[in-house]
Parts: C-alpha cells; sequence; structure tokens
C-alpha cells in the first residue's frame, strides 16, 4: 500500500531542526583562560582582598590604641612637669619659675628608647624653663590639653601642650620621639601578616592541587571525546568524581544516543533509496532506449508517459522513505503537546476533498461537532492520517459508490479512536499484519500502479511514537477496510462523545 507523497510541512520542520548542526569556529585555545586558574582566582583574590582589609583594619585599630597608650603617657610626664611650677617675688613682681634641680629633670624625662623634651612657656610665649625654641600650635577654643606632631631640631616629635592657671596661668609643652611606637607597630604587622600570608600562600597551594585533582576527570573526559572515532558512538564510560562532571558524561552519551538514531535512520533512508529506485530507474532508462530504437511518435510518446509514471513513482517513493526516516528521527527528541485533533480532522480532510471529488469518492467525517484535544504532535498526526486517507483514496475505491469515512469515536475504555473506513474490497484473511510490515502491498487485482509498499509502515511507526495503537481490521459486515489508531485515555484531554457512532448510518456522517 502507498501514502500521500507530500511530507508534513510541521514534521519536516522539527526534523530539520532536530538534525540541524550548528558549526562554528571557536576562538583560539590560548585566549581562554583555564578553568582551574579561573576558579583559584575566583576563591583566592576574594580572600586576598579580606585579608587586606582585615590586616589594614588591624593595624589602624593597634594604631590608635598604642597612640592613645604613649599619649596618655606623655600627658603624664607634663602634668609632672606641671606640678613642679612655682610662682617667686622678685621686689614687686611675681614669676613663675620651675622647681627642679637638673637630677630631677633628667628623672622625669627619663626614657630608655626615647628622647623628651619640655617647655615651661609664660601667657606670652616666653620661655620659664626646658628646652628653648620647641613650640606647638595654640590650642583650640575650651581645650586643656592638645595633641601635636611637630619637627625639632631635625626630629619628629609627638608632642602634647598643656595649659595651667595654678598659680598663675602658664603652658608646658612636652615631646617625644616616636621611634619605640613605631617599632612596636612594625613587628605587630610584621608578626601579624607574615603568618597569615604564608597561611594564603599555603591555602592558595592545597588550593590548586585540590582544583586540578577535581577537575582531571574533566580532562579525561576531554580526551575521551578527542579520541573517539567519527563512527564510534557508544556511551562514555563513567569515572566521574563529582555531580557535575557525571551529569556532563550523562548528557554527553544522551547527544551519542541521539545521534546515533539519526545516523542510522539517515543510512537506513540512504540505503532504502538506493534499493527501492534501482527498479523505476532501470524501467526508465529501458523505456528510453526503447523509444529511442523507433522513430514511430506514437511509441514515443507511449513510452514517454510510461516514463512520466515511473518518475512519479520514484517520487512517491522518496517521498515515503523521507517521512519514515523522519519518524525514525523523532523517536529521539519527541515532545508531545495540547493540540485540537477534531480540527487537525477537519483540516486534512479538506485538503484531500479535491482529489476525492476528481475520482468520484465520498469523503466525509463524523465525531467533530465537539472539540476533542488530546497529546500528541501536529507533524505526525498530520503524516498519520493523511497516509490513511491516501491508502483509502487508492485501495478502496473499487465499488460502484465508493465511501471514505474519518471518524472520531470514543471507545469504551475512554480511548480515542479516530478511523478511516472504506467500502472497497477489504482485506483477505491474514493480511492485516503483512500489510504493516515495511514493502508489502495489497493484492495484485487491487494494487495500482505505484506504490512502494511503506504508507501502512510509516502509520505504524508514527502511532507508535504517539503511544497509540494502530490496528487494521474490516470494516463494518466484514465489507471494505477499517484502519483506525487509539489514542490512551491518559492522552486524552476532553472526549467528543460518550457512544461509538454507526459508520452505516448516513445521518451520522457529516461534511467537514
Amino acid at each position: 500500500m502507498s501514502t500521500q507523497p507530500s511530507a508534513p510541512p510541521r514534521l519536516a520542520a522539527q526534523a530539520h531542526a532536530a538534525t540541524g548542526v550548528n558549526t562554528t569556529t571557536g576562538a583560539a585555545e590560548t585566549t581562554r583562560p583555564r578553568l582551574a586558574r579561573r576558579v583559584l582566582a575566583h576563591v583566592l583574590l576574594p580572600l586576598l582582598l579580606t585579608w587586606l582589609i582585615g590586616t589594614g583594619v588591624t593595624v589602624a585599630v593597634a594604631n590608635h590604641y598604642a597612640q592613645q597608650a604613649f599619649d596618655r603617657a606623655l600627658l603624664d610626664d607634663a602634668y609632672s612637669v606641671a606640678a613642679n611650677v612655682r610662682s617667686q617675688s622678685h621686689g614687686d613682681a611675681v614669676r613663675l619659675e620651675l622647681m627642679l634641680t637638673p637630677r630631677e629633670v633628667g628623672a622625669v624625662l627619663f626614657d630608655q628608647a626615647e628622647s623628651i623634651y619640655f617647655a615651661v612657656l609664660a601667657p606670652d610665649g616666653a620661655l620659664i624653663g626646658g628646652h628653648p625654641g620647641l613650640r606647638t600650635p595654640p590650642l583650640a577654643t575650651g581645650r586643656v590639653s592638645q595633641f601635636f606632631d611637630v619637627t625639632y631640631q631635625g626630629k619628629e616629635l609627638r608632642a602634647v601642650r598643656l595649659a595651667s592657671s595654678t598659680p598663675l596661668p602658664f603652658q608646658v609643652v612636652m615631646g617625644q620621639t616616636t621611634r619605640s611606637r613605631q617599632a612596636l607597630l612594625q613587628g605587630l604587622l610584621l608578626y601579624t601578616v607574615m603568618p597569615q600570608a604564608l597561611l594564603l600562600a599555603l591555602l592558595a597551594v592545597w588550593l590548586r592541587r585540590v582544583v586540578a585533582r577535581d577537575l582531571a576527570p574533566l580532562a579525561q573526559l576531554q580526551q575521551a571525546v578527542e579520541q573517539r572515532d567519527a563512527n564510534d558512538l557508544a556511551p562514555l564510560l563513567p569515572g566521574a568524581s563529582t555531580r557535575e562532571i557525571e551529569r556532563l558524561t550523562l548528557a554527553i552519551n544522551a547527544l551519542l544516543a541521539r545521534i546515533d538514531v539519526s545516523v542510522q535512520a539517515q543510512r537506513e533512508f540512504s540505503g532504502n533509496i538506493a534499493h527501492e529506485l534501482r527498479t523505476p530507474l532501470a524501467g526508465i532508462r529501458a523505456q528510453a532506449g526503447y523509444a529511442l530504437a523507433h522513430d514511430d511518435p506514437a511509441v514515443w510518446r507511449e513510452q514517454l508517459q510510461g516514463i512520466a509514471k515511473s518518475e512519479e513513482r520514484a517520487s512517491h517513493q522518496i517521498s515515503q522513505l523521507l517521512l519514515l526516516s523522519i519518524g525514525e528521527e523523532a523517536r529521539a527528541q519527541l515532545e508531545l503537546t495540547e493540540l485540537a485533533l477534531d480540527e487537525l480532522v477537519r483540516d486534512t480532510v479538506l485538503h484531500f476533498m479535491p482529489r476525492a471529488q476528481a475520482l468520484g469518492v465520498d469523503l466525509g467525517a463524523e465525531g467533530l461537532d465537539r472539540p476533542v484535544r488530546v497529546l500528541g504532535n501536529a507533524g505526525l498526526l498530520e503524516g498519520l492520517l493523511s497516509n490513511l486517507i491516501d491508502n483509502a483514496l487508492r485501495y478502496g475505491v473499487g465499488t460502484t459508490e465508493p465511501v471514505v469515512t474519518v471518524a472520531l469515536a470514543m471507545a469504551a475504555d475512554g480511548a480515542i479512536r479516530m478511523s478511516v473506513i472504506d467500502n472497497g474490497s477489504g482485506l483477505a484473511a491474514g493480511d492485516a499484519a503483512r500489510l504493516m510490515r515495511r514493502g508489502v502491498q495489497g493484492e495484485a487485482g487491487v494494487r495500482l500502479a505505484f506504490g512502494a509498499g511503506l504508507g501502512l509502515a510509516i502509520v505504524a511507526r508514527y502511532a507508535e511514537l504517539l503511544k497509540a495503537r494502530f490496528v487494521i481490521e474490516p470494516g463494518e459486515g466484514g465489507t471494505g477496510l477499517c484502519a483506525r489508531v487509539d489514542f490512551a485515555s491518559d492522552c486524552v484531554l476532553n472526549p467528543p462523545v460518550d457512544h461509538k457512532p454507526d459508520p452505516s448510518d448516513p445521518a451520522s456522517r457529516a461534511s467537514p
């Protein structure tokens, strides 16, 4: 038996998209960073930045509190000097004098590591005692003491200015070098930063080894893929150490499986083309040779008509083989979606209506008065129904009043039944299963001029992909042929009717 030669547009587009390969040239390998390096950078750079910020905060806090400790000691020294300032009468004048002997001054200003300087100043800035030239900016308004960083005799000093009003107003300036506090901060920085830097370096070495070890299966996977022969589509052996690499291996294996199905379908398609076209091409060659051997135009015309029929048969065979190949490829990644089966049946029947009228066949439909929604694939359903209607128009037109009916009904088990029924010569016993095998046609007495015997094989394959059941059986009363597709109840979203229509009842048929 044979089918409509044209492939459903939607199904052909889906198969083309499924088999299309995007071959783009990638950039040079040297322009892309290594994954291990990127992982290390993403881990170590934030750690390094965090460590630097933390170290800076630690040093700043340590410097602040160390400064406070040294400043407090410096202020205590200033109070000690201020406590030894007394007022002395010189005639009618009262003057301030520093009541410290050189030994006492040495004791007050003693520091084993630092040099200490002081100056006692009168309100007008005159030196009462101490080191001349030691000055600081004046105190801010309302302040009793204030710290400054000054330079004295070429040395950087930390100085404090203290104001006192007893017995008379005066101010004390006390300055100290900062070598010890700088050494303290440097030691704190050294013994805080260096161990952390060492730990960070050890962490970087450890992370590098761990990342390299964890990415080794990825390199092995790459090597396994690169060493594969183009014809070797067997699954890759599992050897992943992480879930992500395991998923990548499974994804590659799934891709190889889909490619294998596609390659097998293409190989089968090529083999079938070579096998099926051998006979019509040989016939075309023989008819052309016969025509060239004669001078009679009538012979030319007869042979050209035969060549045209042979070409039509070859084109029909190619279309059928293409449909079968598309069905094989669709098996790998077919998605069933919700669609209106009644609308699809109506459109397909209307497409065949001109051909049926030209053949004098009464083509009608039943069960389209209510919506029927199923889970399926529009391209496969169009191809399936087109093949069944084409088969009925080719082989079910042997009576004087040929009738072909496309019916939708609900079976007793809740399945949706789509049937194509004709009143032709019907089937001989045992022919139903045989006709669904590839390359088998009907009896010679009912076979048309061409047909590759692929039509019902295509329908059977498409029905399998749609999770439906394809059945061929005699028509009502043993007359004609009934080819039906039963959609399982779990693929039916809403049934059309609650009873099976009687195709013999003329009132039950309607024009689409």
